[in-house]
């Protein structure tokens, strides 16, 4: 069996004690997958299946076009083979190395001929220039990481493998490093495999999203379809809710707001925030709890975002006692949790006219 270019095609079965891990992929080949799931869902153990760290009973491993694994075929290429770049939650810096150094190991585990991503590049995509003769000591996590991402790009990977890379910062260090994957996904041609529980982070980085649960595949598709399966065990917490893609219009320098047209639609958003050059293209946020529904248009209310929407659709949540209404607003789809109570009373149906009114949107990535 083979993939066509332009294509990941994983499929591993692998036994423990006391878990199983049975998925069988066909992932993008190129942009940020989203391996999401709880503790114990199987995200790590599908990524060391990858990177070759352990030999799946039965695997298939084709990454565009070029077989890394096939036990039917006999085919197992080790670790060392495989022209991976991998970063784990602790960035496993040569202590004794400077920044510099550490950069210069992965430089030379290629070979000149072989190298695709310059160490200029991958320093200045990073942002680390000013590091350079920094002992890994003196360094934040957040920087730590960075140069942690650098070093593994320095290999010229052909698949970056990236386990749960900002698990063990703070917010802060989140926030500081966030903007750097950003750039990679943006700058770089080279497939991500991502793994985290974090929705945020996922919602963020994502262009695929593969939700695992209990070592099987519970959801594989596009991130703004994924997000919108009501049957996610996530969909049912607080965790509910939808990205859209927009274009800034304007700035309103007095009150701080954005203004976002919505991706092929007139649809207007208003965003706090600081200001962003007109035309750019961002990611936005929107969690199901902080949409509310009404049959007219409120005159009088201090939601700036009130959108004339359509429902597409509805899923009683596992209480009984909610609703998770989808609702299309232009061309895209949103999520909104509301009490079964008030759906009741709304009538709601299938096609209606409503308005969504938006009490909070976050600005997710500037792309």
């Amino acid at each position: 069996m083979s993939a066509a270019n332009g294509q990941i095609k994983a499929r591993f079965k692998l036994g423990y004690s006391a878990f199983s891990l049975d998925v069988d992929l066909d992932l993008p080949g190129q942009g940020i997958t989203g391996l999401f799931g709880d503790s114990g869902s199987g995200k790590t153990s599908c990524l060391r299946c990858v990177a070759g760290l352990e030999q799946a009973d039965a695997g298939l491993l084709v990454v565009n076009g070029e077989c890394w694994q096939d036990s039917s075929r006999g085919i197992f290429l080790p670790t060392h083979k495989r022209p991976i770049g991998y970063v784990f939650q602790d960035a496993n810096l040569f202590a004794h190395l400077s920044v510099e150094a550490n950069l210069q190991y992965g430089l030379k585990r290629i070979a000149k001929a072989q190298r695709e991503v310059p160490l200029a590049q991958a320093v200045e995509l990073l942002g680390i220039g000013h590091l350079l003769s920094r002992m890994p000591a003196k360094l934040s996590g957040g920087e730590r990481q960075r140069v942690a991402i650098a070093r593994a790009l320095l290999t010229s990977p052909k698949l970056l493998l990236m386990d749960e890379p900002l698990a063990a910062l703070d917010l802060k260090r989140k926030a500081e490093v966030l903007p750097y994957l950003e750039r990679l996904h943006l700058e770089l041609r080279i497939p991500i495999l991502y793994v985290s529980h974090a929705p945020d982070e996922v919602a963020r980085l994502a262009d695929h999203l593969v939700v695992l649960q209990d070592g099987r595949v519970a959801s594989s598709g596009p991130l703004k379809e994924s997000l919108l399966n009501a049957n996610l065990p996530f969909m049912h917490d607080d965790d509910a809710q939808s990205v859209v893609d927009g274009v800034v219009k304007h700035y309103d320098s007095e009150y701080q707001l954005l203004h976002i047209q919505l991706e092929n639609s007139p649809v207007m958003l208003q965003i706090t925030h600081a200001p962003l050059a007109s035309a750019s293209a961002v990611r936005v946020k929107l969690k199901a709890r902080d949409i509310s529904l009404s049959l007219s248009r409120a005159e009088d209310s201090s939601v700036l975002n009130l959108l004339p929407a359509t429902v597409a659709g509805w899923v009683m949540l596992e209480d009984q006692a909610q609703v998770l209404v989808t609702l299309t607003v232009g061309s895209q789809q949103i999520l909104a949790r509301i009490t079964r109570y008030s759906f009741n009373l709304l009538g709601i149906q299938l096609h209606q006219q409503v308005w969504a009114q938006i009490k909070s949107v976050s600005l997710l990535a500037n792309q």
